[in-house]
């Protein structure tokens, strides 16, 4: 799909608020705010501020999802940006009632983060956290993050699919029939992937199990 040109001075682009700045969260609930329906209409008909509202309805989650999977806040902010632009770029393309917005935006949202997955990357030295001091709980602290890496690691190691379907299941809460609307395929595809991402977490995960175990049980 073609995206039209757009300049980033337009006031509908400057809208978009950066994840997790206090504008996503400064605008008071109404009695009666419009749903997602309501405001795609609005926004087909050049309403910058129906525009507005709906990033900020959005924008956190979206931004907590591709975190999730890029593991990288740029990244994260760049497709999240990208993706919430499209809905402006594209606003007279939106059919009402074909399509859960919520839907159509992780879908759009977790296709670009695995494009930009697969993407090569060199790794960056500096990323790597500082020793802790030596105390009994900076000891702990370290504990438990050397087991989230572990988790973290193994997760990274899942075939895309896979952990976008994990991803969605744990982090996000989603129902079955929710992933398979956002990964655009069937229930039992869905099942079939948290299935086997289960059983290949489990070996992953196998030789790291008594760190785990300590882990949980001192929380």
């Amino acid at each position: 799909m073609t995206y039209a040109c757009v300049s980033w001075d337009d006031p509908a682009v400057q809208a978009i608020p950066e994840p997790g700045s206090d504008d996503v969260r400064s605008t008071p609930a109404s009695a009666r705010e419009p749903d997602d329906d309501e405001l795609l209409r609005r926004i087909g008909q050049n309403d910058e501020g129906a525009f507005r509202m709906l990033v900020e309805r959005h924008v956190d989650r979206a931004f907590a999802l591709a975190l999730r999977i890029l593991d990288n806040r740029a990244d994260a902010d760049d497709v999240v940006q990208d993706s919430l632009l499209k809905v402006w770029t594209h606003r007279d393309r939106w059919e009402c009632g074909r399509a859960k917005f919520s839907t159509w935006l992780y879908r759009v949202v977790t296709n670009r983060c695995i494009d930009l997955h697969r993407r090569p990357r060199s790794e960056d030295v500096e990323a790597v956290g500082e020793v802790a001091d030596e105390k009994p709980d900076a000891v702990t602290a370290m504990h438990r993050t050397e087991v989230s890496e572990m988790l973290d690691a193994a997760m990274n190691r899942l075939p895309d699919q896979q952990r976008i379907a994990i991803i969605l299941s744990y982090h996000e809460s989603m129902s079955n029939a929710e992933i398979a609307d956002v990964m655009d395929t069937t229930v039992s595809a869905v099942e079939s992937l948290l299935k086997r991402a289960r059983q290949q977490l489990r070996k992953l995960l196998r030789r790291s199990e008594n760190d785990i175990r300590q882990a949980l049980a001192e929380d």
